[in-house]
C-alpha cells in the first residue's frame, strides 16, 4: 500500500471504531505522522506511536476547524470518518436527533471538506477519503434521519470528485455495511470487525477504486442495488418489519 507510505494523515473521529482502525493500520503501513482526531481527547486511545498527533476537532465547531488547519498544513491524506447515528424513522422519529445527523455527517463534513481543498491542492497528489455508508444507497426505516445524512453525504462526494478532477486530488467513497463497532452494539448481525475492515479499506484505495464498499455484507447489499434498487428496498423492507414484529 506505497499510496499511504511516508504521508501525512489526518483522520477524523480517531477514537474509535473504524477511524481508530485505520490509525493502526497505517502506522503500520508506513505513514509519516498522523493527525489523531476526535471531540474528546480523553476518549483517545493510546496509539504508543510518536507520529501520531492527536487533536480536539468537533467537526461542526468553526473555530476548531480553523485551528486544525492552521495545524495541519501538510496534510496529504483527509479521511472524514466522524459521523454519528441517531434512531429513528421519518415520520415519527425525533426531529433533534435526524438534525444532528444531518449537522455531523452532511454538513460537518462538507465543513472539513472546503477547510481542506486548498491544503490538498497544495500538496497534491493527494487524496480525499470519505467514509460514507452502504445506507445512502436504501435506507433501513429504523435509521432514516442516519440513511437520509449519508445518501447527502455520498451525493456531495460525488460531486466534490468532480470538482477537484483537475487539481490533484482524488476523491473516494467508502461506503461500508454493517461492521462491529460501538455504532452498532447490541446488534445480532454477523459483522466484520474494524481492523479487518480497514485493512481493505486502504487496499481498496490503493488500488485506485474510487467507491469502496469493504465488506461482505455491503457488497451483497450493493449488487442487489445495482441490480435492480427495489431489491435492496425489499430487504430493508422485510428486515424492518420483523424487527418490529419482535
Amino acid at each position: 500500500m506505497q499510496i499511504f507510505k511516508d504521508k501525512v494523515i489526518l483522520i477524523t473521529g480517531a477514537n474509535r471504531g473504524i477511524g481508530r482502525a485505520l490509525v493502526k493500520a497505517l502506522l503500520k503501513n508506513g505513514a509519516k505522522k498522523i493527525y489523531a482526531t476526535c471531540r474528546n481527547l480523553n476518549t483517545m486511545p493510546a496509539f504508543d506511536d510518536n507520529r501520531v498527533v492527536t487533536l480536539p476537532l468537533d467537526i461542526t465547531d468553526d473555530k476548531q476547524i480553523s485551528m486544525i488547519t492552521a495545524t495541519a498544513q501538510d496534510t496529504e491524506i483527509l479521511i472524514n470518518n466522524a459521523g454519528v447515528l441517531s434512531a429513528g424513522n421519518i415520520l415519527e422519529g425525533d426531529l433533534t436527533g435526524m438534525n444532528n445527523d444531518m449537522r455531523v455527517n452532511y454538513f460537518g463534513t462538507i465543513k472539513m471538506m472546503r477547510a481542506f481543498t486548498p491544503i490538498l491542492k497544495k500538496n497534491k497528489p493527494s487524496e480525499m477519503i470519505n467514509i460514507v455508508s452502504i445506507a445512502a444507497y436504501s435506507p433501513l426505516p429504523s435509521i432514516a434521519g442516519y440513511a437520509a445524512s449519508k445518501a447527502a453525504l455520498f451525493s456531495a462526494t460525488q460531486s466534490v470528485r468532480i470538482e477537484l478532477a483537475k487539481d490533484g486530488v482524488t476523491v473516494y467513497a467508502v461506503n461500508p455495511g454493517a461492521i462491529d463497532t460501538d455504532m452498532n452494539k447490541g446488534s445480532d448481525w454477523d459483522m466484520p470487525d474494524p481492523d479487518s475492515t480497514a485493512l481493505k479499506i486502504l487496499g481498496y484505495v490503493s488500488e485506485g477504486i474510487l467507491d469502496v464498499v469493504p465488506d461482505t455484507m455491503g457488497q451483497e447489499m450493493y449488487s442487489n442495488w445495482r441490480e435492480d434498487p427495489l431489491k435492496l428496498a425489499k430487504i430493508f423492507s422485510d428486515l424492518y418489519y420483523a424487527q418490529n414484529s419482535n
